[in-house]
């Protein structure tokens, strides 16, 4: 399963593989792509320096099963 492979990838990888999937899907807007790498970039930034710690995707999944009771 694609998940499983890309789960030792670094983020900004898997950033560039959402980004160029959900371009496809829903176009291409300069101004909006400027604003969510800033975004992206803000975020990362906070990881990275401690600010803020992530979630795993286990953790992740298993609460929208909990939501949506599955």
């Amino acid at each position: 399963m694609l998940k499983n492979e890309m789960r030792p990838w670094p983020p900004e990888k898997i950033g560039e593989l959402v980004e160029r999937l959900t371009e496809d899907i829903h176009g291409h807007d300069p101004e909006t792509e400027a604003a969510w790498q800033m975004e992206i970039g803000r975020r990362l930034e906070e990881i990275q320096k401690g600010k803020v710690q992530g979630i795993s995707g286990e953790e992740v999944s298993a609460s929208v099963r909990k939501i949506v009771g599955r």
